[in-house]
C-alpha cells in the first residue's frame, strides 16, 4: 500500500517551527516536500545548537522527509524556477511576515492564476488581517498575548511560558488539518483554496474549558500550578523522592484513591472532601492531607498502588527519564536513522499507530540545497543550465561534491 499523500507535491517556504512541523507531517504522510530556502543561511533553525559536523541536530529532527532547494528568488531566474514548481504544486506553505510573499509575487493570487487547484496555506503571528495583521510574532509573543502565560505557573508568580513552543506547534497542527481538509475538498471539486492561521488564534483554539468558564460566568483563568480548575484531586503531589500525578476526578476514582491507595477512608466522609465542588473549595487542605501520606513513600511505590487501584497516575519524569523509558521504547518514539552529514542520529518517532500505511520516516532531513540540482533536473533543466545557475548564484548546494549520495 502507498502512503496516503504519495504523489502529492508540496512547496514548503516555511522557517523555524510552526510551518516546518506542518510540512514534516505532510512528508510523513508520503508527500513529496520541496523545502525552498534562501542561502547561505537557509532556514533560521539551521543555526540552532547543538551542531554535529556543522549541521543542526534540532533542524534535522524537524525536517525529515523533505528535499532542500536553495534558491535566490530575487533573481528573475529564481522566480522562474519557483513558478515552474508552483505550477505543479498541490500544496504550498509559507510563514513569512504578512505582505512579504505579495511583494515577491509568489502569493496565492499570483500562483492561482496559473494553478487554480493549488491549496495555499499561510501561517503568521497574528493572521493576515486585523489590527495586528502586519505585526511580526514568535511563539513567546503569542503565548503572552493569548492569556496562556497568565494561566501557567504557580499562583502569585511571574507569568510563565509553557515549556515547549506550544503556539508554534498549535499553528502547525491547525494549518495541517486545514490543508488536509482543503485537499479533500479539491479531490471532490477540483478547486484549490487559500487558508491561513496564526500563532495567536491556534493557541486560543486550544482553550475551550477556559473560554467556556469565562463567557459562562466571567471566570478569569489564573495560574494554578499543576492543579485542574474543574476537578480535584488532579495535580502533581510530592512524594518522598519526587512527584506523582493523580487524576482521581470522579466519585469512583476518589473512593479508590482514598481506600486503596492512601488507606484514608475517613476522607470520604469529611465534609470538605465529600464532593468535587467541596474538594475544589478546600483544595489547599486537600493537598496538605494527600501529601502528608504520599511523602512517606517514594514515587514508584505510589505509582504501583495507583495502578493496582485503577486510578490514573504516573511519575513526574525529567525529559531524560522519559526518553529512556521502556514504554517509549516499546512504542518506537525514539528512532535511529542515518544523516548524510551528522551520521547516526535519533529522531522523534511517529505518534500515530495505524493498521494501514499512514505515516513513515523515509529519509533524513536535507543539508542546505542538497536537492537543488535534482529538483531542477526533474522540471526539465539540462545539466549545463543547472551548472550555470550554480555559477551565477541562483541556486546553491552547501556540499555539492556530495551530490552523489543525495537521498
Amino acid at each position: 500500500m502507498a502512503l496516503p499523500l504519495e504523489g502529492v507535491n508540496v512547496l514548503d517556504l516555511t522557517n523555524i517551527m510552526a510551518g516546518p512541523y506542518c510540512s514534516m507531517v505532510l512528508g510523513d504522510m508520503g508527500a513529496d516536500v520541496i523545502k525552498i530556502e534562501n542561502f547561505p543561511e537557509g532556514d533560521a533553525s539551521r543555526r540552532f545548537d547543538p551542531k554535529i559536523n556543522d549541521e543542526s541536530y534540532c533542524f534535522a529532527v524537524l525536517n525529515r522527509n523533505k528535499k532542500s532547494l536553495a534558491l535566490n528568488m530575487k533573481d528573475p531566474r529564481g522566480k522562474e524556477i519557483f513558478n515552474k514548481l508552483a505550477a505543479r504544486a498541490d500544496i504550498i506553505t509559507e510563514n513569512f511576515r504578512p505582505g512579504v510573499i505579495r511583494k515577491l509575487g509568489i502569493d496565492y493570487d499570483s500562483v492561482s492564476r496559473f494553478n487554480p487547484g493549488v491549496v495555499y496555506a499561510s501561517m503568521s503571528g497574528f493572521g493576515q488581517t486585523g489590527p495586528y495583521g502586519k505585526k511580526g510574532g514568535f511563539d513567546i509573543i503569542a503565548q503572552g498575548m493569548s492569556g496562556i502565560m497568565m494561566m501557567t505557573g504557580y499562583p502569585g508568580g511571574r507569568p510563565a511560558k509553557v515549556g515547549i513552543a506550544m503556539n508554534d506547534i498549535a499553528s502547525g497542527v491547525t494549518a495541517l488539518y486545514g490543508i488536509l481538509g482543503a485537499y479533500i475538498g479539491r479531490l471532490r471539486s477540483g478547486k484549490g483554496q487559500y487558508l491561513e492561521t496564526s500563532l495567536l488564534e491556534a493557541g486560543l483554539a486550544w482553550t475551550p474549558w477556559e473560554f467556556g468558564a469565562y463567557f459562562g460566568s466571567g471566570e478569569l483563568p489564573t495560574a494554578t500550578g499543576t492543579r485542574h480548575r474543574r476537578a480535584a484531586p488532579y495535580q502533581a503531589y510530592r512524594t518522598s523522592d519526587g512527584y506523582v500525578t493523580v487524576g482521581a476526578n470522579n466519585d469512583k476514582l476518589w473512593n479508590n484513591f482514598c481506600t486503596m491507595v492512601c488507606a484514608k477512608p475517613e476522607w470520604l466522609t469529611d465534609a470538605r472532601f465529600a464532593k468535587t465542588s467541596t474538594r475544589l473549595q478546600n483544595v489547599d487542605a486537600l493537598e496538605q492531607e494527600i501529601e502528608a501520606v504520599l511523602t512517606t513513600k517514594p514515587t514508584a511505590h505510589w505509582v504501583e498502588k495507583l495502578d493496582a487501584a485503577e486510578v490514573p497516575g504516573g511519575p513526574v519524569f525529567g525529559y531524560d527519564q522519559i526518553m529512556h523509558d521502556a514504554h517509549i521504547k516499546a512504542r518506537s518514539m525514539v528512532v535511529d536513522m542515518d544523516h548524510p552529514i551528522i551520521g547516526p542520529m535519533k529522531t522523534i518517532g511517529l505518534p500515530i499507530k495505524s493498521t494501514g500505511e499512514l505515516t513513515a520516516i523515509r529519509k533524513p532531513a536535507p543539508w542546505l540545497g542538497q536537492h537543488s540540482a535534482d529538483v531542477l533536473h526533474a522540471i526539465g533543466y539540462a545539466g549545463a543550465d543547472v551548472d550555470a545557475l550554480f555559477a551565477d548564484g541562483v541556486i546553491y548546494d552547501k556540499y555539492r561534491e556530495k551530490a552523489a549520495i543525495s537521498a
